[in-house]
């Protein structure tokens, strides 16, 4: 048969991935019934491949989501190349940020002067993990530093050496040695061990004081089995491997940085590290996220909390500037949302049956949503698009507005409601009061009587007037933008903590007239509440939107109680 052929898009080209010729596996017999060592590199490797590197404030808000969510081993930058990556290590260390049971790592490069400045970073500092690494690929050793392997081996050696002899400098602090020859996954794995050998043959570690050692797919270019026999003949011959933690670092270049990781994991690996929802060069970094998550489904403890589904998500957008994909595993969105008719079906059918003394098995729910803060609302949808499409069209019509996907989907519930107690069909007028009665209804105990906004630097700071029924509140607050602030000053008054979930707005008129519509949604201890206001001022109709759901969540309470 004859291949139509295009200079542009030509296989022939490249090479497939070596291959180990090995016979005696033994990872396909495994299997994970416990969690991995985990260590977010988010602030290192997450933060350089952003277009805009996170600010301080932003630094600082990640830091404190991946401390609560339960990491024990957190890398926090390059503080030898990066000066806003020192200063942030000195701010951790000197601010005592860091709790007992965390330990912080830094990246360097194997060269002296960034060992030295790199210690210098962590002066002071309780425990540290000091991660030094070389290149040692042939195309790294030939086209990038044009050296032969005994080249290669000499600056691992050396930097090995220097990382050692430094830390003796700070003998107050608890140091861990971790090691990668970086593009491990496309380095020859005798020559992977032999420079691991050398560096082992340094810094001489004992069952009691472990080295890491990182095995870095740099660039995902094998299958996932190729990697896992790689890892698990580097374990087979590897010196002295009861005194070494053996850690993954995966790239999702092929889109199988998970499950390279799993069976990295099944071949002897013990450590892995990744970021939130897999941020990172080129097509991203290993997803922490989706791993634990995955574990988590097989009953296995994952030692993380991703139960804050929408703090995690709120934090890693605010802090990446990268939206989250509504069909992101897990956590997105739409995940747990059936439009299909039959889906529907099947999900009521279980879940009528479903008890809570018994495991979970619910047709196409793979999990609880409720374990991710995620309500049934969001599963049982109206199945029909055309309903959503034509009941949102019919309404824009009305309020001069395009509604956003997930306000569409949110009004196909009490339009659906509404059209079933009818038994007809809705009149535009009649959706349009639906819509109204749902989401504009502000019956509720708080009010905006007014407020006032000032930006210093990346910070905005709010200072509004609340109306809850017989006195005005002054309250304050601030955060990365005008609505974060706000949110943030609500919780200072009320002690009512408000994550955006969701959030538009548009203007519906121009001239002098012009008005603005803000669609909000909000997760508020625990459950979702979606909410729409209409002011002259843009601002003012969002912070009213926030508000109407803060109002919408003490109804509810209340109605619980």
């Amino acid at each position: 048969m004859n291949t139509p052929t295009n200079a542009r898009f030509n296989h022939r080209k490249y090479r497939p991935a070596t291959v180990i010729a090995k016979t005696d596996r033994r990872w396909p017999d495994q299997t994970l019934t416990t969690a991995p060592l985990w260590c977010s590199v988010d602030l290192r490797d997450g933060n350089q491949a952003l277009i805009e590197p996170m600010s301080v404030s932003q630094k600082q808000q990640m830091w404190a989501l991946l401390v609560s969510m339960g990491f024990k081993e957190i890398e926090v930058g390059f503080p030898a190349a990066s000066q806003p990556d020192f200063d942030f290590v000195r701010w951790l260390i000197e601010a005592n940020q860091i709790p007992e049971d965390v330990t912080i790592q830094v990246l360097v490069q194997a060269r002296d002067e960034l060992i030295e400045r790199t210690y210098e970073a962590l002066a002071g500092v309780r425990r540290a993990v000091v991660h030094v690494y070389n290149s040692t690929s042939p195309v790294q050793r030939q086209r990038v530093f044009n050296l032969d392997k005994q080249g290669i081996l000499d600056i691992a050696v050396n930097g090995a050496r220097k990382v050692a002899s430094e830390a003796k400098r700070y003998p107050q602090t608890e140091w861990v040695f971790q090691y990668s020859p970086e593009s491990f996954s496309t380095t020859e794995v005798e020559f992977a061990v032999e420079v691991c050998n050398a560096v082992i043959d340094v810094w001489q570690p004992t069952p009691q004081k472990k080295a890491i050692f990182n095995l870095p797919a740099t660039v995902e270019s094998s299958m996932p089995n190729v990697f896992a026999d790689q890892i698990e003949w580097f374990c087979d011959h590897v010196n002295q491997r009861d005194s070494l933690i053996i850690s993954i670092h995966t790239h999702n270049d092929r889109g199988c940085g998970v499950a390279a990781a799993e069976l990295a994991m099944l071949a002897g690996a013990d450590r892995i590290e990744g970021t939130l929802l897999g941020n990172g060069e080129r097509t991203g970094n290993m997803d922490i996220v989706t791993m634990a998550m995955n574990l988590y489904s097989q009953g296995v403890d994952p030692q993380l909390d991703i139960s804050m589904a929408d703090d995690i998500i709120a934090t890693v957008e605010a802090c990446t500037n990268i939206k989250t994909h509504p069909r992101h595993p897990w956590l997105g969105e739409l995940v747990y949302t059936a439009f299909s008719g039959s889906h529907q079906d099947a999900i009521r059918k279980c879940l009528s049956k479903q008890q809570d003394d018994e495991p979970w098995d619910v047709a196409y729910l793979p999990i609880d949503p409720r374990d991710l803060g995620r309500n049934y609302q969001s599963v049982i949808r109206v199945n029909s698009q055309s309903g959503k499409g034509g009941a949102a069209y019919l309404l824009e019509q009305q309020i001069g507005a395009t509604l956003p996907r997930w306000m569409q989907i949110e009004l196909a519930q009490p339009i659906q409601r509404r059209a079933e107690m009818q038994e007809g069909e809705l009149s535009p007028e009649q959706i349009l009061h639906v819509f109204r009665a749902e989401f504009m209804n502000n019956d509720g105990r708080y009010s905006l009587a007014g407020y006032q906004i000032d930006k210093q630097g990346n910070q905005y700071h709010v200072q509004a007037s609340i109306n809850d029924g017989s006195q005005l509140t002054l309250i304050h607050g601030h955060g990365s933008g005008a609505i974060s602030a706000f949110a943030d000053a609500m919780h200072k008054a009320t002690g009512i903590d408000v994550q955006i979930v969701q959030f538009d707005e548009q203007a519906i008129s121009e001239g002098s007239d012009a008005t603005a519509m803000a669609f909000v949604q909000a997760s508020i201890r625990g459950s979702r509440y979606t909410a729409v206001a209409q002011d002259g001022d843009t601002l003012s109709a969002s912070l009213n939107a926030i508000l109407f759901t803060i109002n919408k969540a003490i109804i509810d309470s209340r109605a619980v109680a």
